[in-house]
């Protein structure tokens, strides 16, 4: 008959359990209007494809380079960077601690072996002389103790479902920092490879002012020429030659910085080879139109969660007024030794408790609290507003840098065209003594110029299309997701 008694209880915990599973107070989540929702593309799209319907992921963008050392060297940061770990270990304690969470809408339950040694004394003065006795007892017990909250009003349920928007905002954190890295990588390889060519351009350049001062000489030599115009060709020799150690220190302190994201000892990488000095063409890109950042950029979509997490809070928080009721009972045995209460022919122990505690005055700190859920939840729904009109600032800037910096790349290498044969004209009009000495190092120096400015515009139109791919959120081949995930095993 205890047992039935015990049981029936059960059973009614569990129909409770199924018929006020469901019911949740506080508002629904429902995405906030933003300035991504339109039908309106970008302003600056130019010639690249916005169609929603025909927008497709570029996979693995870097690889466009044609530069093998670039792909390895993403997969390597994306193994090995130290800040992607940081991130990886913020993503677990996330799970870690919705499963606690999680963990709070399962019944308590508990094993408990209990040994009581007890001295007790008593006073029979007016019994039949009486006198004072003293007793000593021991027992042992055990049993088992189950407790179980009911979330009525989705206490609970809300809690889990905000550690859950938590743990998703942890994960597209993640995502930012690769698509960062990737992004950092490719771009030091850019500025290392530009770097490169203007050293290559800066020698080049004291070579050519080398023979021009050999020139001069040679025609002071024959009285052609005075003394000045051979301190002016020296001088511009040493000018290039100063130049040199500039470029070539700032050429390495890129090395170390990309040595930091592959998580190498800053300097202790061999240099790069000069696979990249001539960088491509670029292909039009499809980008989509606004609304697809929603689903795509992962500072976006975090943003979101955020504001998710906060919506379940505010439920969270209005269940404070509502009661709590908490079912709880126990069965075990006692007995005077510890064989005795595994024997099972003792004295049994069941307790079957409901608690019902329903706040009544608490000097408003509920309603406090639940103002305070609903302003944060405001906080976070401008906030991600803003992340949603950033992120269209962000492609539109990327969009209309490479515009204006593909034209004035036109202009430039007509400069440098022009600069050129300038150039080679008055050299040889000055070996004609027909031009002074002023006009050959003038022509000089404007070619070196425009060279050297082709070459860090070339740098800035791939920089530039880096940051169009970060802006539309980054594409990742799933083999570096597989790296990410050996490494959190790791």
């Amino acid at each position: 008959m205890k047992k039935q008694f015990v049981y029936l209880g059960l059973f009614y915990v569990v129909l409770s359990v199924i018929i006020f599973s469901g019911c949740m107070v506080g508002p629904d989540y429902s995405r906030p209007q933003t300035a991504a929702e339109t039908s309106e593309g970008y302003f600056n799209a130019g010639t690249n494809m916005e169609d929603v319907n025909d927008f497709t992921p570029v996979d693995r963008w870097w690889e466009s380079f044609g530069d093998p050392v670039t792909a390895e060297m993403v997969r390597e940061a994306l193994a090995n960077n130290y800040d992607l770990k940081a991130a990886a270990a913020r993503v677990l304690q996330a799970q870690a601690a919705l499963s606690e969470t999680r963990g709070q809408q399962w019944p308590d339950v508990s094993y408990n072996l209990n040994r009581d040694r007890s001295k007790r004394s008593f006073n029979f003065g007016g019994l039949g002389g009486g006198g004072r006795f003293t007793v000593m007892s021991t027992t042992w017990s055990h049993d088992i103790t189950a407790s179980y909250i009911l979330d009525f009003f989705g206490k609970l349920k809300r809690s889990e479902r905000a550690a859950w928007a938590d743990m998703l905002s942890a994960e597209m954190n993640e995502q930012i920092l690769i698509n960062t890295i990737i992004a950092s990588v490719v771009n030091a390889r850019i500025n290392i490879a530009t770097l490169q060519h203007r050293l290559a351009i800066a020698r080049a350049t004291t070579e050519s002012r080398q023979k021009t001062l050999e020139i001069v000489e040679r025609r002071y030599a024959q009285g052609l020429v005075g003394p000045v115009d051979i301190r002016l060709a020296r001088e511009n020799l040493a000018a290039s030659k100063a130049l040199e150690p500039a470029i070539e220190l700032s050429l390495i302190t890129a090395r170390h910085a990309l040595d930091v994201l592959l998580a190498r000892r800053p300097g202790s990488s061999d240099d790069l080879p000069g696979t990249l000095t001539d960088l491509p063409q670029l292909e039009n890109v499809p980008i989509g139109l606004p609304a697809s950042l929603l689903d795509r950029r992962p500072d976006v979509i975090a943003a979101e969660f955020v504001l998710q997490a906060a919506n379940e809070r505010i439920g969270v928080s209005i269940a404070r007024l509502f009661p709590d009721l908490t079912l709880s009972g126990s069965f075990g045995y006692s007995g005077d030794t510890i064989e005795e209460v595994f024997q099972y022919d003792y004295t049994e122990m069941y307790a079957a408790v409901s608690s019902l505690a329903q706040p009544i005055f608490k000097g408003g700190q509920i309603k406090a609290q639940i103002d305070a859920a609903k302003a944060r939840f405001e906080e976070q729904a401008a906030n991600y507003a803003g992340t949603v009109l950033n992120a269209i600032r962000e492609v539109e800037d990327a969009l209309i840098t490479e515009r204006m910096l593909q034209a004035q790349l036109e202009q430039s290498q007509i400069r440098l065209d022009e600069a050129k044969a300038a150039e080679e004209l008055s050299r040889q009009r000055y070996q004609s003594g027909v031009d002074g000495i002023l006009a050959v190092l003038e022509t000089e120096r404007r070619s070196k110029m425009a060279e050297e400015e082709l070459a860090v515009l070339k740098g800035q139109i791939w920089t530039s299309r880096v940051n169009l791919y970060l802006a539309l959120g980054g594409d990742w081949d799933e083999r570096e997701n597989e790296i990410l995930a050996v490494t959190k095993d790791d």
